[in-house]
């Protein structure tokens, strides 16, 4: 494949993988399906019943959604098939109304709304939403992707039907992802013409707008928020690595908190976009640098998570946020280094792949927060070592000479070795709390 056809397909695909979302991707999966479904009901629901797969379940069920101060699967199900927008994709919900919210509040309260697992799915990501009217009925799928319908049914008559047996055939994105080099992702990212990469500007300023939200202390777990504080009260010190930390999991507060603005998602999650861009935008910020410089750091975080994130099942037991702080990692080192960058990313990346690649992912929740914040420490010290020659060697653990061997490794991880890890973290979130 010649260089300017490789490019192509890159741009393609950040744009495919980098697209704004008002709230949590799962629950407005099933928001946007719910939607969906009572835009071809014509008539007023009466009645929604959604069932999931086990991972979207996990990642649904404590994250609040954006504009009803209210957590999970049911309010999501109710606002989205009574004022969700289904024309919006992702910010389905984005125009929501006070009296949307109270409605759908008491739908849920008055037992309108049901939610459950569907167990025979073979679709890791997986949300279905049939809304029932006075006189009509409709039904509508999703699967594998947070917007992709793929069958809608009215009365019984199928008006869509796009369904594929789960993993049949390889994905020709996966497949053209498992091909490249970093070198050829650094390549791509110094590179490139500008303009075919500005749309990333916005990636930028929606990460940065959701950043300063959480700054005000309205939302989540106020981590960003309190951590400014204690740098106000000289109890933690105003450097790089601080600023990194707090403005990154201050937008993440202010996401997972239901703040009622767009974040921009990487491989179909916020706190992706937020771990991958933000830590880029404050050392760009810190080091004054052009707004080519900028932008093409921003092309770099956002392909290398992307790259990272390829190896990687749709949704798992692992958090992503690691795979997306690795792209930050690519970055920030490509700022920072004085020279050879690729040589820094790459003993950067290493690196990573050998602290915090064992974290779980146990549903999204405000606590997502403190991984957000975990992720990119992790990222800024690495890129602090490779900077002075330093990496973890491939002799350790999961850890292999080759950059991208280690991305591989900690996608097998991942994909193979945590099932048993994300089936056992769902029952435990079911049925905690009982006593």
């Amino acid at each position: 494949m010649d260089k300017n056809a490789m490019w192509n397909k890159m741009i393609g695909i950040i744009k495919q993988d980098v697209t704004p979302a008002t709230g949590c991707t799962e629950p407005i999966a099933l928001a946007y399906a719910a939607a969906t479904a009572a835009r071809e009901l014509g008539e007023a629901v009466r009645f929604v019943d959604a069932r999931v797969s086990a991972n979207l379940m996990k990642n649904g069920m404590g994250v609040t959604v954006p504009g009803t101060g209210t957590p999970g699967l049911y309010i999501a199900a109710a606002v989205g098939a009574l004022g969700g927008d289904a024309g919006a994709g992702l910010q389905v919900l984005k125009a929501l109304t006070p009296d949307v919210v109270a409605l759908g509040k008491q739908y849920v309260a008055d037992g309108k709304v049901t939610v459950s697992v569907r167990e025979d799915t073979p679709h890791v990501l997986y949300a279905e939403a049939v809304v029932y009217g006075e006189n009509h009925r409709v039904r509508v799928v999703i699967t594998d992707d947070h917007t992709n319908i793929v069958f809608v049914e009215k009365d019984g008559q199928v008006l869509l039907d796009q369904r594929t047996e789960a993993g049949s055939g390889e994905d020709p994105k996966i497949a053209f992802l498992h091909t490249l080099t970093l070198a050829d992702i650094v390549d791509f990212a110094e590179h490139v013409p500008l303009a075919d990469i500005a749309f990333l500007q916005e990636a930028e300023r929606l990460n940065d707008q959701l950043s300063q939200e959480g700054l005000t202390g309205k939302y989540g777990l106020k981590i960003g928020y309190t951590l400014q504080q204690m740098v106000d009260k000289d109890l933690l010190s105003d450097d790089l690595s601080h600023r990194i930390q707090i403005r990154t999991v201050a937008a993440s507060d202010a996401r997972m908190g239901g703040a009622a603005f767009p974040a921009m998602t990487n491989s179909g999650s916020g706190n992706q976009g937020i771990a991958a861009t933000e830590p880029v935008t404050v050392v760009a910020d810190s080091l004054g640098v052009t707004p080519e410089r900028r932008l093409r750091a921003l092309a770099l975080s956002s392909m290398v998570a992307i790259y990272a994130h390829g190896y990687l099942p749709k949704l798992s037991a692992f958090c992503a946020t690691v795979t997306a702080s690795m792209g930050a990692a690519a970055g920030m080192a490509w700022l920072l280094a004085e020279k050879d960058p690729l040589q820094v990313i790459e003993k950067a990346l290493a690196t990573m792949s050998g602290s915090i690649v064992g974290m779980v992912c146990d549903g999204a929740a405000n606590s997502c927060s403190m991984k957000v914040s975990a992720s990119v420490h992790a990222a800024y010290e690495a890129v602090l070592l490779a900077l002075n020659d330093v990496r973890v060697q491939g002799t350790d653990g999961l850890v292999a000479n080759a950059a991208e061997e280690c991305l591989k490794n900690v996608g097998l991880l991942a994909s193979r070795g945590m099932q048993q890890t994300d089936d056992e973290i769902l029952k435990i979130m079911l049925q905690k709390n009982k006593a």
